[in-house]
């Protein structure tokens, strides 16, 4: 008579999913200005001194302009044909910065940026 046989569970081979990799930090940050001139700048300033301390800058990076339209009326009572339309465009760039070090965190949070400049900063 033939008798089941067992198996034994095959040994598990270490793959490269189970390596440790060190996390990589990234310091994100998004900078948005209603004119362009002036973003570029303070991105240019940005990349400047990150550049000082020999961090590694990947951008900028331009995102879609953001337009806001509003459409009123010329006149309060008679003329309602007559329309003005305005616009508001909000011009966006994001940079990435590698591991940064302590030093290029503290030296960003020291920059002065011209007003009008806001600036979001995510550690991902």
């Amino acid at each position: 008579m033939d008798t089941p046989t067992e198996t034994k569970p095959k040994a598990k081979r270490a793959t490269k999913k189970d390596a440790a990799v060190p996390a990589e930090h990234k310091l994100r940050i998004r900078v948005r200005a209603y004119e362009h001139k002036i973003l570029d700048l303070s991105v240019k300033q940005i990349m400047d001194t990150a550049a000082r301390f020999d961090a590694v800058v990947v951008g900028p990076v331009p995102l879609p302009t953001e337009i806001k339209r509003w459409t009123v009326n010329r006149s309060t009572f008679v003329h309602k044909d007559a329309r003005e339309q305005f616009e508001m465009r909000i011009h966006k760039r994001l940079i990435d910065i590698r591991n940064p070090s302590p030093k290029v965190i503290e030296a960003l949070t020291n920059l002065n940026l011209p007003s009008g400049v806001t600036i979001d900063v995510k550690m991902v």
